[in-house]
């Protein structure tokens, strides 16, 4: 642990390159420890995935609550037992739900591109007959939403990601104006990676903002809702009811999985949405399907039993995960508090840490991280087109490894951080020094 608390700015020429001198042996030290660790990926660790073994040995039944048989074709919406627990847990209606398959991202896509193909429920035709077709963006945030976002060719326009939700100033007045926008996407609990819980009054302003596109979405990814870090746990907005309220129930569609309450690759994916918007989904789905897999459905049922039994399970979780989350803030304040050349989110709940280092230093960071044997997120990931113009962010993911391997990687990584800000700072001294006067 370095043993300088004050601003690395703050240092004298000569002290700043002692500093660098030192960081050099211990990164050297660092590389020669040979690690082999993975950072990139907010996956379940095998502790998470172990808690819900007890799936493997189920259903013990083949019918459903309503004598329905799984096994057999039908059921578009899912099976009614599912449906009614994770209506009681999103905060919304039963009939408003649709249980799907194992993903929520493939139900975000399907919603895409039905849109794309035949326009949304109060759309006057196909998104892709415009022109243009534009999304907002919140950043940090989910390269996956960007990635698929590009893969239509679809514009995204960046708004910042605060701490009480995107920017509501800069979306309200970006689509008063501008009819090509369709959509933004938010994850309004424990936003990846920022950690940031949408307030009520960001999400009513969203809800209620005037739009130039009448058939403006809001693809609410409620990802994390219920993961949470601490004992105080967020409550997640009912965005639909807000949204009806403020008279446009059809702007958002809300997407959620147990994909990190049970089996990362095995769950049940939801869509939560107006039954206009239901009705429209089903519609289209039709065409792409004769029913999901009831009979995870049905696993997932007599294994939850109550949405209290989600709850519970959620609560082991934590104790797994909360674990990992303190090794991470404990390096990076022991080796870079005071320095003033990174800042770090706390969250409280979702699966990432967002580390913001010196502008033009992240790309550094991640590729000495590297070398030294600890894989990282691409800097910029967060930002559509992985282009972060600052060239700061990072998105940490501390939730797979095991806890020793976080501690050891996070350290790792906090002597790159260290690193990577004095050779910037040492450079700027160097750069200054040589610029003649008056220039």
């Amino acid at each position: 642990m370095s043993d300088a608390k004050q601003p690395l700015s703050s240092l004298s020429a000569a002290q700043l390159r002692d500093y660098l001198a030192a960081q050099q042996r211990a990164y050297t030290v660092l590389q020669e420890r040979g690690l082999a660790l993975d950072l990139t990926r907010g996956k379940p660790s095998t502790a998470q995935l172990d808690l819900s073994d007890e799936l493997l040995h189920l259903p013990v039944t083949v019918k459903d609550g309503d004598g329905v048989d799984c096994r057999n074709y039908g059921g578009l919406t899912g099976i009614r037992q599912i449906r009614e627990m994770f209506a009681d847990l999103l905060w919304v209606e039963p009939e408003q739900v649709v249980a799907g398959g194992n993903s929520s991202l493939t139900m975000m896509h399907d919603c895409l591109v039905q849109m794309l193909l035949h326009g949304a429920v109060d759309s006057a035709r196909a998104w892709a007959r415009d022109e243009r077709v534009k999304f907002i963006c919140p950043v940090p945030g989910y390269d996956r939403h960007f990635t698929m976002l590009a893969s239509y060719g679809i514009e995204m326009i960046p708004v910042d990601m605060l701490a009480d939700g995107p920017d509501a100033d800069a979306i309200e007045a970006l689509v008063a104006t501008d009819a090509a926008i369709k959509g933004m996407w938010i994850v309004p609990t424990y936003a990846n990676p920022s950690g940031s819980v949408i307030s009520m009054e960001v999400a009513s302003r969203l809800a209620a903002m005037p739009t130039a596109a009448p058939d403006f979405k809001i693809f609410w990814d409620n990802a994390y809702a219920f993961h949470h870090l601490t004992e105080q746990e967020a409550k997640g907005v009912d965005i639909l009811s807000v949204c009806s309220g403020a008279g446009h129930p059809n702007r958002p569609i809300m997407f959620a999985s147990t994909s990190k309450i049970t089996y990362a690759g095995a769950g049940v994916a939801f869509l939560a949405a107006s039954a206009e918007n239901v009705a429209w989904y089903l519609r289209h789905q039709q065409f792409a399907s004769i029913g999901p897999d009831k009979l995870n459905q049905l696993r997932h049922v007599q294994y939850f039993k109550t949405p209290q039994g989600v709850r519970d399970l959620m609560v082991k979780h934590r104790e797994i995960l909360a674990p990992k989350f303190a090794a991470v803030d404990a390096a990076l304040t022991a080796e870079l508090d005071g320095l003033e050349v990174a800042t770090w989110s706390k969250p409280t709940g979702g699966y990432f840490v967002n580390l913001d280092v010196l502008d033009g230093t992240a790309g550094r960071v991640v590729a000495l991280a590297k070398a030294a044997g600890i894989v990282l997120t691409p800097a910029g990931a967060s930002f559509p087109g992985g282009h972060d113009p600052r060239d700061r962010n990072i998105r940490l993911a501390p939730s797979f490894p095991v806890l020793a391997d976080v501690e050891t990687a996070m350290a790792g990584v906090a002597t790159c951080v260290a690193l990577a800000s004095a050779e910037k700072l040492a450079a700027r001294h160097t750069a200054a020094a040589s610029t003649p006067e008056g220039e």
